[in-house]
């Protein structure tokens, strides 16, 4: 009877069917990398992958699951399958779209916010969608903070209630939530502080939100959203310093070259271009529903606001950039 396969083994072959045509050496320090728990130095990897290919001697061969061919002198050496991740939009199948942007719960504006759902709901929307920096996630932000704030189990427990209050208030609108570069701030503080719990279900966002419990679609990777022909981003994918010049559609612009709708910014904006033959090129930026006045930028440019989206049959669109008032009248941008 054969002895139950250890972690060791069941790694190795599972990277070796994986990337076949990969070297010993460079499968062994991915699995290095990957799993530092497991393996302890990358000759211990190497040894794994070694024993999964038959290539540790004549009386081990026998017991190897996936032998390789020994390369000939002189072969000519193939191309190596690349790494790189699948990177498509997310295709948003919806005709009135109400779009919601840096929410910044439990720093979000209660006036702004309840001004940009009541009127939403009037709009008879297919899809709510959330597109980034729904929470804060202050207590894990990189910046500088002040311990006087709220604790993170605080803060967690007040974008869960902001959620459940979305939904109460869009009982039957599908609702989708994009990550921000705020939402972000969850998984870069796991891999940063401990990434040895990663992939924890507990520990992943959606489930962290209760998502699913609220019936809330995820999407991730900074992958664009398409409403239509329309692409919609939270902003940050960009990079940095793009929404200076003029303002921030006009950075967007720059950027993209290409029609597209933002948040990020906290402004409402627009920005129109032509080319050579006069294909109009339209962008939009997306004031916030957040405090106004944070501590770490008391004088700025924002403003309150959301947008509302009508995707025709063919695909082309209309978008309505609205702006919301201090004292929550809403307007058009």
């Amino acid at each position: 009877m054969s002895l139950p396969k250890t972690a060791v083994a069941i790694l190795a072959e599972e990277i070796c069917a994986k990337y076949p045509e990969h070297s010993n050496l460079g499968l062994a320090k991915r699995l290095r990398r990957e799993h530092p728990e497991v393996y302890g130095s990358v000759e211990a990897a190497r040894s794994a992958v070694r024993n999964v290919r038959g290539a540790i001697g004549k009386q081990k061969r026998p017991y190897a699951t996936q032998v390789r061919k020994k390369g000939k002198a002189g072969a000519i050496p193939s191309m190596p399958p690349s790494f790189a991740d699948a990177w498509e939009p997310f295709v948003l199948d919806a005709k009135n779209i109400g779009i919601i942007s840096d929410v910044h719960i439990p720093y979000h504006s209660v006036i702004a916010f309840d001004a940009a759902v009541r009127d939403l709901k009037t709009r008879a929307l297919d899809c709510l969608l959330i597109n980034g920096d729904f929470a804060d996630f202050y207590q894990i932000s990189r910046h500088q903070r002040d311990p006087k704030k709220r604790r993170m189990s605080e803060e967690l427990k007040s974008v869960v209630a902001g959620l459940e209050w979305l939904r109460h208030e869009f009982p039957s609108t599908r609702i989708v939530l994009k990550l921000g570069n705020h939402e972000e701030r969850w998984n870069h503080y796991i891999w940063n502080r401990a990434p040895e719990i990663y992939d924890v279900p507990a520990c992943q966002i959606d489930q962290l939100l209760k998502l699913d419990e609220h019936k809330i679609e995820l999407v991730g990777d900074q992958r664009p959203i398409m409403a239509g022909k329309l692409p919609i981003m939270h902003g940050h994918e960009l990079g940095k310093s793009i929404f200076s010049p003029v303002n921030a559609a006009r950075g967007a612009f720059l950027r993209t070259q290409h029609t597209v709708l933002v948040g990020h910014s906290h402004q409402s904006s627009g920005h129109a271009d032509t080319n050579l033959f006069h294909d109009e090129t339209f962008v939009w930026s997306v004031g916030c529903l957040c405090d106004l006045t944070p501590e770490y930028a008391r004088v700025n440019r924002w403003n309150y606001g959301f947008a509302f989206v009508k995707v025709s049959g063919d695909g082309n669109f209309s978008v309505s950039n609205m702006r919301i008032s201090k004292r929550g009248e809403v307007r058009t941008g």
